[in-house]
């Protein structure tokens, strides 16, 4: 049953809300704060997000995720019989397009084992077609002129589209091969259930414990802290549940993902100085203090401004559940040994390690955010405010967010690491 008190908790922070704070900040995370990260408001990448909310010119206008709508994967093709192909489970929420993209959704389904081989396969050829266009080019353009050069030049556009929406969906293949190897089922699109007379969306099995185990244990040390100051007094809660912006739980989900990809990153560092007994400072020693508790309170963002006195603003996501008093889970968060880490880097490093590299990258997010909770319905009103009347609220247990948190932060951890892959064997990560 609904628990009146979690319902109220989550619409008030939800009302309280500054406009600035259902705008998406994705993209950098930078120091902010007594060993806090935060979303960077004032760097910008130089890559678009279509997945992020910007504020338009001012004067009504409509705003989503992007231009596309949700989509899944399903593996009809595993069984041939008629009652089995109408409930075939979803591999993922986004449909893969391209001629690549779809003959690597047959080999998930059909001979999950073959996807690195396919792949393999795939980017030489994307690279010998690379390489045959780039030759080509300098071939026919000195000698074209005038509409032969911009046809040329269009041809060139329109087959370097090609190949970088092939790319975003061999990297997309890839991270959800790596869930599968991890036999975690990726958590469909967000929708009410038929099945569930209540509306609840979260119908998925709990894989929590699955999950966590996908990380080091200083990671993981940071995620539960992350999932502290998203969930707050409410983490060790699975049951009751809460009526929430579906636009909000998806900028949540979203800048969870690039959370995951930074901590990745960072983490990947660490474990390798670790290894070589190289850790800067006291950190290569087994000292308690650093697992001190933080004794702060905390207290939701303020739309990327500077913390206030006192309170610590939610370090990487939008605030979902509010205020916490004192006492309530600031004494549960701690300092890790990966954080301690992180706070020794300068400026220049932490920025970084903190950006996402590829466009390529920042538009799988983008795009898999918008297939898993479809577009939302924005109005950017005259004042230039948000209005979010139209949003659909979704009603959802905090379990469940548990495990979107989780499952977000995973997918940006997997993202970093298939990135890395695939551009050591075709190159397409800018330095």
């Amino acid at each position: 049953m609904e628990a009146a008190a979690t319902s109220s908790v989550f619409q008030s922070s939800i009302a309280a809300s500054r406009p600035s704070n259902l705008i998406a900040r994705p993209g950098i995370l930078t120091a902010n704060g007594p060993g806090f990260l935060r979303l960077g408001p004032k760097t910008h990448s130089p890559i678009k997000h279509r997945f992020s909310i910007c504020q338009p010119k001012v004067g009504h206008r409509r705003m989503g995720y992007g231009s596309r709508r949700g989509f899944v994967v399903r593996a009809a093709a595993a069984s041939s019989s008629p009652d089995s192909a109408g409930s075939a489970s979803p591999i993922a929420p986004l449909q893969l397009e391209s001629p690549i993209g779809q003959f690597l959704s047959q080999i998930m389904i059909s001979h999950p084992h073959l996807v690195p081989s396919a792949v393999d396969q795939q980017l030489e050829q994307l690279q010998t077609d690379r390489d045959a266009e780039q030759k080509k080019e300098q071939k026919e353009e000195p000698s074209a002129s005038g509409t032969d050069l911009v046809l040329y030049r269009r041809i060139a556009e329109v087959k370097a589209t090609e190949r970088r929406k092939a790319l975003e969906e061999i990297l997309y293949a890839l991270v959800v091969q790596k869930f599968m190897d991890a036999n975690v089922s990726l958590v469909p699109a967000i929708s009410p259930t038929a099945s569930d007379p209540s509306g609840q969306v979260d119908s998925w099995p709990s894989q929590d414990e699955k999950l966590e185990q996908l990380h080091s244990p200083e990671a993981y040390e940071m995620i539960r802290n992350h999932l502290s100051l998203i969930l707050g007094n409410r983490l060790g809660d699975s049951t009751s549940l809460a009526k929430i912006s579906k636009l909000k739980v998806g900028q949540v989900y979203a800048a969870s993902v690039m959370y995951g990809y930074f901590l990745k990153r960072v983490d990947q560092r660490f474990q390798l100085e670790k290894t070589m007994k190289i850790l800067p400072g006291a950190m290569g020693a087994e000292d308690s203090d650093i697992h001190k508790s933080v004794g702060e309170d905390v207290r939701p963002g303020s739309g990327g401004e500077a913390s206030q006195a006192g309170a610590s603003s939610h370090p990487e996501v939008p605030s979902l559940a509010g205020g916490v008093s004192p006492g309530g889970f600031g004494n549960a968060l701690k300092h890790s040994r990966l954080r301690t880490y992180v706070m020794s880097f300068d400026g220049e490093t932490l920025h970084r390690y903190a950006t996402i590299r590829s466009r390529e990258a920042i538009s799988i997010i983008e795009k898999h955010t918008e297939a898993l909770f479809g577009r939302p319905d924005i109005v950017i009103t005259p004042q230039g405010t948000v209005d979010s009347s139209k949003d659909d609220l979704i009603k959802i247990s905090f379990g469940g967010l548990r495990r979107l948190i989780l499952e977000s932060v995973t997918f940006g951890s997997f993202l970093w690491d298939v990135e890395s892959y695939v551009d050591s064997r075709y190159h397409f990560v800018a330095n």
